[in-house]
């Protein structure tokens, strides 16, 4: 187990003085207990699922839809998973969406969520900083729940060069040598409300933080430096050919993506495969769903996820008679309502915005 660094003050001073701090200071966010109320960890639940890789401000309305379609883990049990993807358009890493509808139904069927991290960790895409956050926060266990904004906190109280990912074990020892005994779950959100709004990224704002005197980046003149991270490698890029088809309907064809892997589940407009070298027109007709008279629309569509950027030619063409073998003919008009990732979105946007198929 790594150790956390020498403390500069008793960690119970530390504590206490950031529980003072948010008492006066704590955010009001829709999923966040008052004073004196219980937290509900249905709520605290959902709402880390959605912050992560997603800021506050984002989240908020597609909590609020989400809560009153979905009032507790029972009934986004019952929904269809194309509802829920559909529902979470917008906030990407669908995996997520995938593995909320899993952990509904694994919490229904138990009866309700197990009040420990180990418990925690065994259901569906709750990994080790949820667990920890929702132990902490909705059953007050001892845990230390360390994030992004955590992570900057605590590299600059105790001054860690280490580059990220690198520092991550050291850092959470960090953290659980500081979580106390009594309120740990407001401590958690405590040290998440001071780095979102003092201990900031850019420009600190280190004249309001209640842990000023103990910093050591703050003494050192580096707060804005830390904490470090190792240099990402230039990310990849993929190509690929969607097929804009349209039937003497006017109707577009979609598809689903398969449930496992990248935007497993969601629907798109057909596509070839994603890979490094670029596709010729040739090439991508043969893996087109239809035979048609197919045309190249000017430019692509570029969209950047984690691990690669993409770019996606479309080939647009005017089918008669055919059936959809392994999709649907979807009008335009009704296309909004498709569970589509913002990849294809753009290309539906790129497409329309040529004209007719043919």
């Amino acid at each position: 187990m790594p150790r956390a660094p020498s403390m500069l003050r008793p960690a119970v001073d530390l504590s206490a003085s950031l529980l003072a701090w948010y008492d006066r200071h704590r955010r009001d966010l829709p999923w966040r207990a008052r004073p004196g109320e219980t937290p509900d960890p249905y709520r605290v639940w959902i709402s880390e699922i959605m912050l992560q890789q997603t800021t506050v401000a984002a989240v908020g309305p597609y909590y609020r839809r989400f809560l009153a379609r979905w009032p507790d883990a029972a009934a986004l049990a019952r929904a269809e998973l194309d509802d829920v993807l559909h529902a979470w358009q917008g906030l990407g890493y669908y995996a997520r969406a995938r593995n909320l509808h899993a952990c509904a139904r694994a919490v229904a069927q138990r009866g309700g969520f197990p009040d420990s991290e180990a418990g925690l960790r065994e259901l569906p895409g709750i990994g080790a900083y949820t667990a920890a956050a929702i132990a902490a926060i909705a059953f007050g266990r001892y845990a230390a729940a360390v994030d992004g904004n955590a992570e900057r906190v605590l590299a600059r109280l105790y001054g860690l060069r280490t580059p990220l990912p690198a520092a991550k074990p050291r850092l959470r020892a960090c953290a659980a040598a500081l979580v106390p005994a009594a309120r740990p779950g407001d401590f958690a959100q405590a040290l998440m409300d001071l780095g979102a709004t003092v201990c900031t990224p850019k420009k600190p704002r280190c004249v309001l933080c209640p842990w000023r005197a103990a910093c050591r980046a703050r003494k050192l003149g580096i707060a804005e430096s830390l904490p470090r991270r190792a240099a990402k490698p230039p990310k990849p890029k993929r190509h690929g050919v969607a097929f804009w088809a349209v039937n003497e309907a006017g109707a577009v064809l979609l598809r689903r993506r398969p449930a496992d892997g990248l935007l497993g589940g969601m629907m798109e407009v057909p596509s070839t495969e994603w890979r490094t070298k670029p596709w010729r027109d040739r090439e991508a007709q043969r893996a087109a769903p239809f035979k048609a008279h197919w045309r190249r629309l000017p430019g692509a569509v570029a969209h950047g996820f984690t691990h690669f950027d993409l770019e996606l030619v479309v080939l647009a063409g005017a089918v008669t008679g055919a059936a959809a073998r392994d999709g649907l003919w979807v009008s335009p008009e009704r296309i909004k309502d498709q569970a589509l990732p913002s990849v294809m979105k753009k290309v539906i946007a790129w497409a329309q915005s040529a004209g007719p198929a043919a």
